[in-house]
């Protein structure tokens, strides 16, 4: 079933139940590979973040902030400024696991239809960052407000994996033959074998 558009024809394809313009395989396939860089340098940005902590505490604390805001900022950098230099040992690895987890997708940008199961599970991760802040923030004493600053990096990060998924899922139906006829032009008689 095709139907017009203005950008050009969309295709609905019943067995996958997804619609896409007229792309080509390989622009597809370059338009997966543009969001998976820009996810993984999001996601590294984010994880080295977490190196010089103190610095950019000091750096938000000092900028204008709503009146809400002001005293966990002074409570964070307080608890910052006291804590020993060797727990940053700690943030430290967190922003190399996220360098490490940018290094998994690697293999969806090589070959994303067989690494597909990467996507998934980053999109998975995405959506466990969301009971987690509700979990550990009000153990922790996290304000709710920044409760749900956390929450928006896991939804942030499911916008551009979902549409990592969706063009992979295109790609891939892009790239399956098309079942065979119902006539077969080499039939195999009697005094042939099927090999």
């Amino acid at each position: 079933m095709l139907c017009r558009f203005r950008a050009g024809q969309v295709a609905f394809d019943g067995n996958t139940g997804l619609t896409s313009l007229t792309v080509t395989p390989q622009q597809r396939l370059v338009r997966i590979r543009i969001w998976i860089v820009f996810f993984v340098i999001a996601l590294m940005i984010s994880g080295i973040t977490a190196f010089p902590l103190l610095a950019e505490v000091r750096l938000a604390s000092s900028l204008p902030m709503p009146s809400f805001a002001e005293p966990w900022f002074d409570r964070v950098l307080t608890a910052l400024e006291n804590t020993d230099p060797l727990l940053f040992y700690g943030t430290d690895w967190l922003a190399f696991a996220h360098i490490v987890i940018g290094l998994a997708f690697i293999g969806p940008f090589r070959d994303p239809v067989r690494n597909i199961w990467i996507i998934h599970w980053a999109m998975l991760c995405c959506v466990a960052v969301i009971p987690l802040a509700f979990i550990a923030g009000p153990i922790r004493g996290i304000p709710f407000w920044w409760q749900l600053i956390d929450i928006s990096f896991g939804i942030f990060g499911l916008l551009p994996l979902w549409i990592v998924h969706r063009h992979i899922r295109l790609y891939a139906a892009s790239l399956t033959p098309a079942p065979p006829s119902f006539r077969d032009p080499h039939p195999v008689g009697r005094d042939q074998t099927a090999i």
